[in-house]
């Protein structure tokens, strides 16, 4: 039955292209991905970055708002 309502919501031809689907939807949602180097090494480059202190949410909002 849940083929069925996969294959149907996606416009898939049959039950096994509904079985991939969810296989690949169950890998992107709940396994761990593997984090590409560029994006690890982007990472690293703003953990080294000095933060900007901006106090708190209301001196935040009167700096921008007035």
């Amino acid at each position: 039955m849940v083929l069925n309502v996969v294959k149907a919501k996606y416009g898939l031809r049959d039950k096994s292209e509904a079985i991939n689907m969810m296989a690949e939807q169950y890998e992107e949602n709940v396994l761990e991905p593997q984090l590409r180097p560029k994006y690890v090494e982007k990472v690293k480059q703003i953990q080294r970055e000095v933060p900007i202190k901006v106090g708190t949410v209301s001196q935040l909002r009167k700096r921008y708002v007035d």
